[in-house]
Parts: structure tokens; sequence; C-alpha cells
């Protein structure tokens, strides 16, 4: 995705660049799914999504939003909205295949929010991110991530 402003120099934007490329990737698998009427197959990879998306968010959420809300309060809160709307289709999916009918195209509807959010991060947050924060909250965005880990193998299955 995003190369243009160097952003990906450093470790946190580079892991959470990794986690959207992991999430756009199976985004595509569950379109297919879905085109196919395979709903189980969809409810799994919307599970693998919120498995790959759980850290990422805590790493957003209690280290980068914290750290840019000042200069920009209204962009990072409705960041935060979009995650709990995502979180919420997502989250149907927790416990198996979801049996409203409605589910499967709610969660593409879900997934398409997603892809913008993904593009609102790595074209606005991310660079704005690089162009402000000072290395204490660099490092403060570090300790997020050490704390909550990753789980990227949840991408590949």
């Amino acid at each position: 995705m995003c190369e243009y402003c160097g952003c990906q120099s450093l470790t946190a934007i580079d892991d959470l660049t990794r986690e959207h490329d992991a999430v756009v990737d199976l985004i595509g698998h569950v379109r297919d799914a879905h085109r196919a009427g395979d709903i189980d197959l969809t409810a799994r990879l919307a599970r693998r999504i919120g498995a790959v998306l759980e850290p990422h968010t805590q790493v957003e959420e209690h280290g980068l939003f914290p750290a840019l809300a000042d200069d920009f309060p209204g962009q990072m809160a409705a960041l935060e909205a979009e995650h709990r709307r995502i979180e919420a289709v997502l989250g149907e999916a927790a416990n198996g295949t979801p049996r409203d009918a409605a589910w499967p195209d709610r969660l593409i509807r879900a997934l398409d929010l997603l892809r913008e959010h993904i593009l609102k991060e790595q074209d606005g947050v991310f660079p704005a991110a690089l162009a402000t924060l000072s290395t204490e909250q660099w490092e403060e965005i570090e300790a997020v991530r050490a704390r909550v880990g990753t789980r990227m193998e949840q991408a590949a299955g």
C-alpha cells in the first residue's frame, strides 16, 4: 500500500502496515467465499481477520491514536468508532457461523468500511504520526506492541 512518505521505516508503522496487508488479502478471500455462497468459510475468514485486528487495534487505540489525539481529536474518535462497527460485525462470527441470513452482506459492508479505514490510516494517520510524534511517543507505541504482541500467524490460517 503506502510507500511514499517513508513511515514504514519505523518498526511500529511497518508492523501495522503488514497487518493491514494481511487483512486486505483476507478480505479478498472473504469476497471469494461470499460469491461462492460458502458461509462457513466466510465466517472462518472473519475470525482470522478479527484475530489479526485484535492486537493491531490495541496498538492503535492505546499507543498511536492517543499520541495523535491532541492534534486530531475528531479524526481519532472517528477511527475508533469505525473500529467498534467493524468489530461488532466480525464478532458475530466469533463462536461459529452466524445464523442470521443477513450477516454475510453485513460483513461485506463492514469489510468495505475496513478497506476505507485502512486507507485513512495509511494515507493520513501514519504520515501524520511520522511528522509529529516524538521519540518518547514512538517508544510508548512500541511498548504497547510489546505488551499485546501480534497475531500474524492467524492471517496465514
